[in-house]
């Protein structure tokens, strides 16, 4: 019965340690997306080829 309480503390301080990294990374911008805005510009969304284009809507 011992080994489950040792098995549970382990545990606990293991997913502290992986929460206390995921928040330094979020903090530090690790997962910031500076990529994503300065192409998205190119790309045509879908909702305005359907709106712009006649011919779809009369077939």
């Amino acid at each position: 019965m011992s080994v489950i309480y040792v098995l549970i503390t382990i545990s606990i301080i293991v997913a502290l340690v992986f929460l206390y990294a995921f928040v330094k990374a979020v903090k530090q911008g690790q997962f910031d997306d500076t990529y994503t805005p300065s192409v998205r510009m190119l790309f045509e969304d879908e909702t305005k080829k359907a709106e712009t284009n006649p011919k779809t809507e009369n077939q």
